[in-house]
């Protein structure tokens, strides 16, 4: 299967924001779990990659923690490459309260056309890691850059081929970039919460 898995990132721990942030909520529901049911919609398989498994005891996605703990995002992206059935896998934060699932599938269609193992989109000199695709055949790099004591996800993107899609592509789907926002912080929760969404500490 060339696509078919998606890859929700639910570790980190959380520290500006003062809770982990995958109990963010969305009116009624948890915003993880929101995102989900989405991507279902695109997906065939759903991965969670969360240090509290039991929270999905009851959910119909693929739950799995961390194989190689504490080496920051690229331990969520190992093992959810590897537990995904895909050849290449979308991944999204749980701290990036929107998704816009027609620059997915403009993703999809973009990384069809290459022999790239990454696509991500570029913003000035910055690119944006996740709402990004990862192909599964870099579990064994990342592994080895892991045991080699490096741990930054832009340093890897740069080492491998990676198709990069350009502001002004992105922006035609996502004017103020808000597909790209994460909640990081306080602030930016409030700021959120101002649009008429409900957040919730677990």
């Amino acid at each position: 299967m060339e696509f078919g898995s998606a890859v929700i990132l639910a570790g980190g721990k959380s520290s500006r924001m003062g809770f982990d942030k995958q109990f963010l909520r969305r009116a009624n529901s948890y915003l993880l779990h929101s995102h989900g049911e989405t991507l279902s919609s695109l997906f065939d398989q759903v991965i969670v990659v969360t240090n509290r498994p039991e929270f999905y005891a009851d959910s119909r996605f693929t739950v799995v923690s961390d194989e190689i703990p504490g080496q920051g995002p690229l331990s969520g992206i190992h093992v959810g490459l590897k537990t995904a059935r895909s050849r290449h896998v979308y991944l999204l934060a749980c701290d990036m309260p929107y998704i816009h699932l027609e620059y997915v599938r403009y993703m999809h269609r973009r990384m069809s056309l290459t022999n790239a193992e990454i696509c991500v989109t570029r913003r000035a000199d910055r690119l944006e890691p996740f709402n990004a695709f990862y192909a599964r055949s870099l579990v064994s790099d990342i592994e080895t850059y892991l045991t080699q004591g490096r741990h930054s996800l832009f340093r890897f993107i740069a080492e491998h081929d990676a198709c990069y899609i350009p502001e002004e592509d992105a922006l035609r789907f996502s004017a103020d970039w808000e597909m790209f926002l994460n909640l990081n912080t306080r602030q930016d929760l409030e700021k959120w919460r101002d649009q008429g969404v409900q957040q919730a500490g677990g």
